[in-house]
């Protein structure tokens, strides 16, 4: 399994027999085309969704669009629309939506693959996280608060390989309460922090945040190529 960094919150997990892309928004990919492909898209927010996904198909790639019901796409037999709460078995691969406490979903996909005996476990948060902004008061941060833990109580506990997870420097000493919570209620191996908007020592500081230490060594700072 290779994890790439693309940008913001864009990623793709490249296996032997399949690749997969979470929320594409800017930057190089290169899409292959000796393998299927799964584009995710947790909701259709600029930074988190560019319809430069549908080109990717024009050369023939087997390509599945696994999308949050709030994008704008035309039918298709290769995409498909998830609400909050949903299953989907695609064979070997099946996925859950989680409600955001944003927009869209967030994703939790469960992958048999040719590489391993046992399912790969693979968590992209989208904009699901703990948004905490001292302008908006104490009853919103509050209810924030509460919908965020309620989200993440489908993971307790969840066995997850990879998990992608924002990390928002525009939210000041608020930003790792979201990546402290989900850590500290799964059983999580590697966690990449993401939208960051380019601010990337932004990861320094949560290496050093004191709550970080009982997983630190299991963060995996990343960098803009």
């Amino acid at each position: 399994m290779n994890v790439t960094y693309i940008q913001h919150s864009g990623f793709s997990v490249d296996f032997a027999d399949m690749m997969l892309v979470f929320d594409y928004w800017m930057g190089e990919i290169t899409i292959p085309e000796d393998k299927p492909v799964y584009v995710f898209v947790s909701h259709a927010h600029h930074d988190h969704f560019n319809e430069e996904i549908f080109e990717w198909e024009r050369s023939g790639v087997d390509i599945r669009y696994i999308l949050s019901d709030d994008i704008n796409a035309d039918p298709a037999e290769n995409r498909i629309l998830l609400v909050p709460d949903e299953f989907c078995d695609l064979g070997n691969i099946k996925i859950k939506t989680l409600r955001s406490t944003d927009e869209g979903v967030a994703f939790f996909v469960s992958i048999q693959t040719s590489e391993s005996a046992q399912e790969v476990h693979i968590y992209h948060a989208g904009d699901l996280n703990w948004w905490h902004w001292e302008e908006e008061g104490t009853e919103y941060n509050q209810q924030m608060k509460e919908d965020y833990q309620n989200a993440l109580r489908l993971m307790e506990g969840e066995h997850v390989d990879v998990a992608f997870v924002p990390v928002d420097p525009r939210l000041e000493d608020a930003y790792y309460w979201g990546i402290d919570w989900y850590m500290r209620h799964t059983d999580t191996e590697r966690v990449y922090p993401m939208h960051m908007w380019g601010q990337y020592e932004i990861q320094d500081r949560l290496l050093c945040q004191p709550e970080t230490a009982p997983y630190r060594e299991r963060i995996v700072k990343v960098m803009a190529s």
